[in-house]
């Protein structure tokens, strides 16, 4: 969908809107202030990183953001790097219980009682 990211020129607010034709870009107005002179911004742009480049890119040695430990895709990153650089397979059973582990982080608390 084109949602798009405008700044008012007037009270320097900032806001998105789905725009779908041009005469809704042409009505556009600052929902604070009413005013139509507004900038369209650059959005910050997203993407999909696989499994195999995540693990080839990352470096155990290198101090990981805070960020880095709220994205559940990483739990079990060094793991997989370090079994990874010693040439071991543990195969689809260890892959499985990882991936659950990522969608549902509390399921280790839930699968130990």
């Amino acid at each position: 969908m084109p949602i798009y990211e405008y700044a008012c020129q007037r009270c320097k607010n900032e806001f998105q809107a789905l725009v779908m034709s041009r005469s809704d870009q042409e009505a556009l107005v600052c929902p604070i202030c009413g005013n139509h002179e507004l900038n369209r911004l650059i959005s910050r742009v997203a993407y999909h990183q696989s499994e195999k480049d995540r693990l080839d890119s990352f470096d155990p040695t290198a101090r990981q953001s805070d960020s880095f430990y709220k994205d559940s895709r990483n739990i079990g990153l060094q793991a997989k790097k370090r079994l990874q650089q010693m040439g071991v397979d543990l195969g689809s059973g260890f892959e499985s219980k990882l991936e659950k582990l990522r969608t549902d982080p509390g399921s280790v608390l839930k699968d130990s009682d």
